[in-house]
């Protein structure tokens, strides 16, 4: 059992067999003829028998302020009207193995360790989740939730702020996740991690990746990971992107790209471009100038989008020139 009196606490309230309880205070005495430990609260002056013996105390009750709690484990049986259990040997009952959070009650009544119970966590605060933050919790037990949700033991879900959480013995808090910043130009890309449905409420699957490209603060659900946050590329007259297709998909401008297929998204596109998740950047791309006495040709020439393989194009600067204006 946890226990944390002093010796002089001790010493001042107990001379012999005469022990002085004060108010909110308890001890355990054990009577050595039946191997039975009682409970004995303050405020009394308690007189030991020769057959008995005081194992706890005088041990100050507790106290469990607003916005705390504690955990007892093997906490003690109560009936219906709140009352303490004892069986036919006058042995306060058990719940052996088992946890009782126990928070503040309006009455702020201080209350004892029944002998058998332990504190297994002393008086601590509750958590405050502030906004933009969330905890993610786990079930290691099944059961149903105030919102008669059942959870089933290994479920996991966010209890998001602002708001201040609440434990369950019923329930672990795995870690505190911070809501991920999407600016203006940016992207964030998500891995699921288990069959789930997303905030747009899109179904994805084990291991699907996407983009959120919405401008806020985004907080992942409990399947969801973060796996980067993608800046765009800025294009120009002078600067465009060089994509490659990793598997055939439909792109930002609605045309269908095949596994394997390569083309360029220049300013006439888009001003700014993120990269989708079936993109891969081959390169940046800088525009060829050429002046009054150059030229240049082109191999294997892209026309109306399909690869002319095998073709030459002779570009001349009168025609680069007539084509940019």
């Amino acid at each position: 059992m946890s226990t944390t009196s002093s010796s002089t606490t001790n010493e001042s309230n107990a001379t012999g067999p005469v022990y002085r309880i004060p108010p909110y205070y308890y001890i355990h005495v054990l009577d050595q003829n039946t191997n039975i430990t009682r409970l004995e609260t303050g405020p009394k002056t308690f007189i030991k028998q020769d057959n008995e013996m005081v194992t706890v105390g005088p041990e100050k009750m507790i106290i469990i302020p607003p916005l705390h709690y504690c955990i007892v484990e093997s906490p003690v049986i109560r009936n219906e009207e709140g009352e303490v259990e004892f069986d036919e040997n006058g042995q306060a009952k058990l719940v052996h193995a088992e946890i009782d959070i126990r928070l503040t009650q309006p009455d702020q009544t201080p209350f004892p360790l029944y002998p058998g119970e332990i504190l297994r966590q002393p008086v601590t605060a509750l958590t405050v989740v502030p906004a933009n933050s969330a905890l993610r919790l786990k079930a290691i037990l099944d059961f149903e939730n105030s919102h008669k949700e059942q959870r089933r033991a290994g479920d996991e879900w966010m209890f998001e702020g602002p708001a201040t959480y609440i434990p369950r013995k019923e329930v672990n808090v795995e870690q505190q996740i911070q809501a991920t910043i999407i600016g203006p130009n940016q992207a964030i890309r998500l891995y699921a991690k288990k069959e789930l449905i997303d905030r747009s409420g899109q179904h994805r699957v084990t291991g699907e990746e996407w983009l959120i490209k919405k401008t806020g603060a985004y907080l992942p659900l409990a399947y969801e990971t973060v796996v980067s946050v993608q800046n765009a590329y800025a294009l120009t007259e002078k600067k465009a992107l060089h994509l490659r297709a990793l598997k055939t998909f439909i792109d930002d401008f609605d045309k269908q790209r095949l596994s394997g297929e390569e083309w360029l998204v220049t300013h006439v596109d888009t001003e700014t471009h993120i990269l989708n998740i079936y993109e891969e950047l081959v390169a940046v791309v800088d525009a060829i100038t050429l002046n009054s006495r150059q030229y240049c040709i082109i191999l294997d020439p892209v026309i109306d989008g399909k690869p002319q393989l095998g073709r030459k194009v002779d570009i001349l600067w009168d025609i680069i020139k007539r084509s940019v204006k």
